[in-house]
């Protein structure tokens, strides 16, 4: 998904991690909180790449990037240390 939509997919796939971590992998609830999640996330990283090199403006595909991928690697070893069969 990351390589076809940018990095700005990983809010995509990053937050509907935490919510199921926060609602219990209940599907009910998941979907509506990741939507409204996600556009409350996405506002404050578009706020955070517009205003913190002011008057330089970031693309907000670099602030996803840097809080996306530490993200993706603290679930695989995550997954890893509780023998899930993860991929490492």
């Amino acid at each position: 998904m990351v390589a076809v939509s940018g990095t700005i997919g990983f809010i995509g796939l990053m937050i509907p991690h935490i919510v199921r971590l926060i609602a219990r992998s209940d599907h009910r609830r998941v979907l509506p909180i990741s939507v409204f999640a996600g556009s409350i996330f996405l506002i404050w990283v578009d706020l955070i790449a517009r205003t913190a090199f002011s008057p330089i403006e970031l693309p907000v595909g670099v602030i996803t990037s840097i809080l996306g991928g530490p993200f993706f690697l603290l679930m695989l070893l995550r997954v890893r240390r509780e023998g899930k069969g993860g991929i490492l």
